[in-house]
């Protein structure tokens, strides 16, 4: 059947599909608009299936508060391409401010929660997948609602690929609370305090210390308690550095971020920080080597 132009112009408007397939959804509707609509609604779904074992290893994270609660989040794309994307930017947004109106705690329930458009997360995302064309999907997020005694500081960094956000027991004027936010970012600890860190990383660390230490000429011939002070003061080193409390401040460097905050009689309740892809296995693909096994398979 013919199909008018004027209602492709506007199924296209509407929906930002391709011509075609406003052309395809239009004859299979009997040019009605609103059955069009569903009909791409439906294939678009199916195409957002299809792309559901892509990885996506590129993507955005974003801190944002309201006046009751803070959240930190990761979206994830397949590009970094459709990560500058503005639609995509405006998804992410919309993400963030849905949870803040939510009291979730966890990611299955997360994708459940209701946008200002009445559609669920998980349902705005499918969408997006089936019309920028790549796996779009919530990896993860920390929601925190605010109390009158604790004070939360948000950092994203410009390039959109990290965030943080802290919670502080206590008062602390924002400069400063932004300042070790900042730090954090830079410096990625990856736990507040020494303590924090897990028995079994201790053990592996220390095992690579003693490995390395066997062809360090500097130690042959020493005493095993020289050795072993040695040892045991590298890794204490190497627990440092990714302990936020026994960092050297980015700041002042006079203080380690310990120092600083204790300063300011307040002490550090939560540190959430987000590096897009962090813990994805990406797969790089030889495009090469893709053309070579499609002529091969031809």
């Amino acid at each position: 059947m013919a199909v008018d132009a004027k209602l492709i112009k506007e199924l296209r408007e509407i929906t930002q599909a391709g011509m075609m397939d406003c052309k395809k959804a239009l004859e299979a509707s009997n040019n009605n608009v609103d059955d069009a609509i569903v009909w791409l609604r439906e294939n678009g779904l199916a195409k957002a299936a299809k792309k559901s074992d892509r990885i996506a290893a590129e993507g955005v994270t974003l801190a944002k508060q309201n006046d009751a609660a803070a959240v930190i989040i990761e979206v994830n794309s397949e590009t970094d391409f459709v990560a500058q994307n503005a639609a995509f930017l405006a998804i992410i947004d919309e993400v963030a401010t849905s949870l803040l109106t939510s009291k979730t705690t966890n990611l299955e329930e997360g994708l459940e929660v209701k946008t200002s458009t009445g559609e669920t997360i998980k349902e705005v995302l499918v969408n997006a997948t089936a019309t920028i064309g790549e796996k779009i999907e919530l990896r993860r997020f920390v929601l925190i609602q605010k109390t009158s005694d604790t004070t939360i500081s948000l950092y994203n960094h410009a390039n959109k690929r990290v965030s943080v956000l802290l919670e502080f027991a206590g008062n602390i004027d924002s400069a400063d609370a932004y300042n070790v936010s900042m730090h954090v970012a830079a410096m990625a600890p990856k736990y507040k305090t020494m303590s924090e860190i897990p028995a079994d990383f201790k053990e592996s660390e220390m095992h690579i210390i003693k490995e390395n230490a066997k062809e360090d000429p500097k130690l042959q011939g020493k005493p095993a308690n020289i050795i072993e002070n040695i040892l045991n003061g590298k890794l204490s080193k190497r627990l440092a550095e990714i302990s936020l409390e026994d960092q050297a401040f980015v700041v002042d460097e006079s203080f380690k971020v310990g120092q600083f905050i204790s300063s300011k009689k307040v002490s550090l309740k939560e540190m959430v920080r987000f590096e897009v892809g962090e813990g994805i296995e990406k797969v790089v693909t030889d495009f090469a080597s893709e053309v070579a096994a499609q002529v091969a398979g031809n």
